[in-house]
């Protein structure tokens, strides 16, 4: 019985595979059928399965793609390319890894997500809803991506970040981490937006610059600390108003100098 709950049987290699050492009759991971119910292969092409790893579901891998370690692709996950899955990762819903991109440690890609190019996805990362992440970009730590955000080109998330929505990130300057702040002690995430603007979330709250001071002072009414605490408080949240401006003005810098 695999991981997933599902009775899962150890692969055999059909035929050599030069690069991956695989000689014919080497054994692999782990698969639930050696073919999907559309009757294709579960794992195709110059594709490996090695070590403990599952492949359960509709899943596939096809291509020169790897999946080792622990690694579990399940659902209606497809893993190809040159993409390797590793470590304690996990690839479900349906999401799709391919290109060069590596995902590993205890970082899970699911929904309808896509990590692609040369991106990396590991640490405790999350990849999931509609969100993709391409190009040169590394995804890692506790960070959370989510929505329709977009990760790509030289962009790195980590940390407690939390990028979702509409975010659109390209630079590693196109979004902010600040926290602990205030007088929830959260990380708050300031975020590049696709429609040219910007989008901010502090612990539950979503909103923009514009708006985070009045939210402030609804909010301080409820406050139980002394005065100075709360005056701390006010002043990091007017930091944090501070930083973001300051970031909005270096996009506009770059777009005006493109």
């Amino acid at each position: 019985m695999g991981r997933l709950g599902v009775t899962v049987h150890q692969i055999r290699a059909t035929e050599d595979i030069p690069r991956r050492g695989i000689r014919k009759g080497d054994l692999g991971g782990w698969v639930e059928s050696a073919d999907l119910p559309n009757g294709n292969a579960r794992v195709s092409g110059d594709a490996w399965v090695s070590g403990n790893a599952e492949v359960s579901g509709n899943a596939w891998v096809s291509g020169d793609a790897w999946v080792s370690g622990d690694a579990r692709v399940s659902g209606n996950a497809w893993v190809y390319g040159d993409a390797w899955v590793s470590g304690d990762a996990r690839v479900s819903g349906n999401a799709r890894v391919s290109g060069n991109a590596r995902v590993s440690g205890n970082a899970w890609v699911s929904g309808n997500a896509r990590v692609s190019g040369d991106a990396r996805v590991s640490g405790d990362a999350r990849v999931s809803g509609n969100a993709w992440v391409s190009g040169n970009a590394r995804v890692s730590g506790n960070a959370r991506v989510s929505g329709n955000a977009r990760v790509y080109g030289d962009a790195r998330v980590s940390g407690d970040a939390e990028v979702s929505g509409n975010a659109d990130l390209e630079k590693h300057w196109h979004y902010l981490v600040v926290g602990p702040i205030g007088s929830e002690g959260v990380t708050a995430t300031f975020v590049r937006t696709k429609n040219g603007k910007h989008r901010l979330n502090v612990g539950c709250w979503d909103g923009t610059l514009g708006t985070l001071m009045a939210e402030v002072k609804r909010r301080r009414a409820g406050w139980v600390a002394d005065e100075d605490t709360q005056e701390l408080w006010v002043l990091q949240y007017k930091g944090l108003r501070d930083l973001g401006k300051a970031t909005v003005k270096r996009w506009k810098k770059a777009k005006s100098d493109d």
